[in-house]
């Protein structure tokens, strides 16, 4: 990167580790673009369409609400308006830096955690789209769960611990991201793992059947089947990790609306979800939940002890599981559901193997994620 850009992998970690007092995040998009997905704790200055045509009078008028101690990361779209931004205040005195590739630069970054509370789990987190995907192993031996598109983060993630990747796993049908696990697995030629409820007219494809196993190394991933959030939805269990895919997230659950809007579809695929839930929680406390989706939290690795997760009240779905209330629970998330994911029908059709994915395929996942029931 030059000295006038900032690469969006810099801004996610210097936001993560306590260095955001030394970065403030300017977002220069429109106000309803920013609205539908921005980095937390930035600030908008609605401009993008003065900046195309080089009009710098509602930035300069800005300027005083702006750090001047302060590194200022400039985010637009694509990295076009916010480079014009950043050298305006460059030129008063500021050290302004343009994000590169923007928005779309900022929905690629991966970032890979330990999770220390279980041993031979590696958390892959997309702080952009709120995706997170997983590597477990044992005895340099991995498998793949939930892989993006970007398919060199995994291999990459192996390779700096020099682990042969063995098999990858698609805990559902996504809605909200391009599966990168048939590229993978075909690149690599492993198993490629998805139940067949969710397979649509993939071929190629080992079905995973409840109470069966992945071996990696001398240890397990063992299948839980949980449907609800998609018919063909799993949850693994590899040592004390609970891998929830999108059953169980921290504050929410799935939505189970995707595969079909109607009432009666979601109410009948709401109370599959319960009894899936009910099936889940039935583990023990000391379990590490690590799901596949998250919201606004901050800890990383993102993961929290069942118990941990049962005995709080953030989690307003799940406290009508553990009250046996299906009722409330149904209704609840028939009266709560939010905006699908962008797109989201197209991307399944391409995990589905329905349609072949074409050159706007990064875009189609850009965007606020939608996939919780509430």
């Amino acid at each position: 990167m030059s000295n006038t850009t900032i690469d969006p992998i810099d801004v996610s970690r210097r936001l993560q580790h306590d260095e955001s007092a030394d970065l403030f995040v300017l977002d220069v998009r429109s106000e309803s673009e920013y609205d539908e997905w921005q980095i937390g704790e930035s600030m908008n200055i609605p401009i993008y369409d003065e900046l195309l045509e080089y009009d710098y009078s509602t930035l300069e008028s800005h300027i005083d609400e702006l750090p001047a101690e302060t590194e200022i990361a400039v985010m637009c779209i694509a990295g076009v308006t916010s480079a014009r931004a950043a050298e305006f205040l460059r030129t008063h005195g500021f050290d302004a830096k343009s994000v590169a590739d923007g928005m779309n630069g900022w929905g690629r970054v991966h970032r890979q955690y330990e999770v220390e509370s279980v041993d031979g789990v590696v958390q892959i987190v997309r702080p952009g789209t709120g995706c997170v995907s997983y590597l477990v192993h044992d005895d340099g031996e991995a498998v793949v769960v939930d892989p993006s598109q970007y398919i060199d983060e995994y291999l990459h993630v192996a390779d700096e611990r020099e682990l042969e990747i063995v098999g990858i796993a698609d805990t559902h049908a996504h809605a909200d991201h391009v599966s990168g696990a048939r590229q993978l697995a075909g690149e690599l030629d492993v198993p490629y793992y998805l139940h067949e409820d969710d397979a649509g007219e993939l071929g190629r494809v080992t079905e995973l059947v409840d109470g069966e196993s992945i071996a990696v190394g001398g240890r397990d991933l063992d299948v839980i089947y949980t449907p609800g959030h998609t018919p063909g939805s799993v949850s693994f269990e590899f040592g004390d990790a609970l891998l929830s895919g999108d059953t169980l997230f921290l504050r929410s659950v799935g939505r189970p609306d995707l595969e079909d809007s109607a009432e009666d579809a979601v109410r009948t695929a709401a109370s599959q979800l319960f009894d899936s839930l009910e099936r889940v929680t039935e583990l023990d406390d000391e379990r590490v939940v690590l799901p596949g989706h998250f919201s606004d939290e901050s800890i990383r690795p993102l993961a929290t002890d069942l118990g941990e997760l049962q005995a709080e009240t953030t989690n307003e779905l799940l406290s009508y599981v553990e009250a046996g209330d299906e009722d409330a629970f149904v209704e609840t998330i028939v009266d709560s559901l939010a905006d699908e994911p962008a797109n989201y029908n197209e991307i399944k059709q391409i995990n589905w193997g329905k349609e072949q994915p074409g050159g706007d395929v990064e875009e189609l996942e850009l965007g606020p994620n939608n996939c919780a029931a509430n």
